[in-house]
């Protein structure tokens, strides 16, 4: 005979729809954050949301999302790359040299074309990404460590390019037929701005592989379960090369754009330019434990990091604060991602367990 009470029924179905809330709420927090600056912001500068604040926005979004979306593949394996903003800052300073002082070859001096520039730059910062790559995959060094003596290694080589000194003048000259490098972060298509069209040409790539092909799939195990993509016959090593490899691109392409927009390059550039990308990634749901999240949620926490930043600067609000600011930011992150963790541990399964219940009945 049962005992169950009538109010037994409806307490469940309200812990189920609390339970489904919780849940919901926690998934979309970047989404709701996001809105609620918005909201914040336009009510507190009226200037925010017009024309010209928001093409310099989406300018500056388009930087934290570019290196989001690399990283975002890095966690997702259970990684991190802490040298995207030395690898960034690398970028510039080879484009730097190449257009300034070219490459001599048997006592004479040659200036590749901006093209070759851009190419000869990515390459040489895709190197760095796959010692990373080396460093955790095959020498088995913990993420944080290589990522970081990398880190120093890119900052190093940096300043040895040039002493540490600037190149400046980077719009080249039509003698030696390396022009137009400045276009690659200045110039716009239909009314946008190239940095722009590149982070959303990025972001289309990266959510492609991430949700329709076996590499996406390949690393998502791998973050859920490394022992167990191995024993699947998943070659753990090349996909986590993979990814830090796609990272130092992603790092290249925000340095070459740097440089662009300022038509010089600076060793320090991409100074703590990796906080910025690691929070958009856990802002936007991305378990730094590894094996949960999209880049879709990355991008939205780049948004989120970018109308954060935009809106302190429009509010007058000291440098000092915002530091402040963005590391209480990443901090509410990373421990809204622990409490979702938790809960879905706790929730999932008694959810699973009254669906079948009501399945039965």
């Amino acid at each position: 005979m049962s005992t169950e009470t009538p109010s037994q029924p409806r307490a469940n179905r309200f812990g189920v729809a609390s339970a489904r809330l919780i849940l919901l709420l926690l998934r979309a927090r970047a989404i709701l954050v996001l809105l609620l600056l918005l909201i914040l912001f336009s009510a507190l500068a009226p200037e925010f949301l017009t024309a010209n604040n928001l093409s310099i926005l989406t300018k500056h979004v388009a930087i934290t999302a570019l290196l989001a979306v690399g990283m975002t593949f890095v966690i997702l394996t259970g990684g991190i790359d802490l040298s995207v903003g030395s690898i960034a800052g690398l970028g510039g300073m080879v484009a730097g040299y190449l257009l300034t002082q070219g490459l001599s070859f048997d006592g004479v001096t040659h200036f590749p074309p901006v093209a070759i520039v851009i190419l000869l730059t990515i390459c040489a910062c895709l190197l760095v990404g796959a010692l990373n790559g080396w460093l955790v995959a095959k020498a088995g060094v913990a993420p944080f460590i290589a990522t970081l003596g990398t880190l120093y290694i890119a900052r190093g080589a940096a300043l040895l390019i040039s002493n540490g000194k600037t190149f400046p003048n980077l719009g080249g000259t039509a003698s030696r037929g390396n022009t137009g490098f400045p276009a690659f972060g200045q110039s716009f298509l239909l009314h946008v701005p190239t940095p722009v069209w590149m982070m959303v040409a990025l972001f289309a790539v990266a959510w492609v592989v991430a949700t329709k092909t076996p590499l996406g799939r390949h690393v998502y195990a791998i973050g859920g379960n490394e022992r167990a993509a191995r024993l699947a016959g998943i070659r753990v090593a090349q996909v986590k090369l993979a990814t830090y490899v796609f990272s130092a691109f992603c790092a290249a392409l925000v340095g070459l754009i740097i440089a662009a927009q300022l038509e010089a390059a600076h060793p320090a550039t991409g100074e703590s330019f990796e906080l910025n990308a690691i929070a958009a990634v856990v802002l936007g749901g991305t378990s730094l434990m590894g094996g949960r999240g999209s880049v879709t949620g990355s991008l939205i926490g780049a948004f989120v990091i970018g109308v954060l930043a935009d809106g302190l600067v429009m509010l007058g609000v000291s440098e000092f604060w915002q530091v402040v600011i963005k590391g209480v930011v990443i901090v509410v992150a990373v421990g809204l991602d622990q409490l979702q963790t938790r809960l879905e541990v706790r929730i999932l399964p008694y959810l699973t367990t009254v669906r079948t219940k009501e399945g039965h009945s």
